[in-house]
């Protein structure tokens, strides 16, 4: 019986995994023990007015496999060079079925997929993770929720000094 696991692969890479283990599939003619492959996309629902829904990864990283769980369907996903690891660890482990119609309600849009919402108020510190001031430390001074960008108070040498970043840029 067919069942769906979630494998983990390289982040970027999920398109060229799928592409990849359909042709290995058909190669070895195991059509019969797998069905579908899915990269879940879904359309994410934006905050703001001006910009446009669009569709995006639901789980960047992961795929969803349905397949008959045997030595020769686990070696086939399992040995891509660019697969992580099944979730479940040495034993994979299917997903439920409640899951499963939760991904597919969110792949056909009757369940929109949020972005996360990234709340940043004045004076609260954050950690600089990319870019120039990277592992730096500051003091939030300003937010600007269309732009989604905030101004940090960073400490270089000895002096307060205001930087600009984009949300992406730093972390609470």
């Amino acid at each position: 019986m067919k069942r769906w696991y979630v494998v983990q692969v390289y982040t970027g890479f999920e398109e060229v995994v799928k592409a990849d283990l359909e042709k290995r599939i058909e190669e070895e003619g195991l059509q019969d023990f797998f069905g579908d492959i899915l990269v879940p996309r879904g359309q994410v629902v934006s905050m703001f007015a001006e910009e446009q829904d669009k569709k995006e990864k639901i789980f960047p990283g992961y795929l969803l496999i349905q397949l008959e769980m045997t030595g020769e369907s686990y070696r086939v996903v399992a040995s891509n060079p660019r697969v992580t690891r099944f979730l479940g660890g040495g034993k994979p482990v299917p997903i439920s079925e409640k899951e499963v119609s939760r991904v597919f309600s969110q792949i056909s849009g009757e369940l929109p997929v949020a972005r996360e919402a990234i709340t940043f108020t004045d004076g609260c510190e954050v950690s600089i993770s990319s870019g120039p001031f990277a592992g730096f430390v500051g003091v939030v001074e300003r937010v600007d929720e269309e732009r989604e960008k905030i101004t940090v108070m960073v400490s270089i040498f000895g002096r307060l000094t205001p930087v600009e970043l984009g949300f992406d840029q730093v972390k609470r």
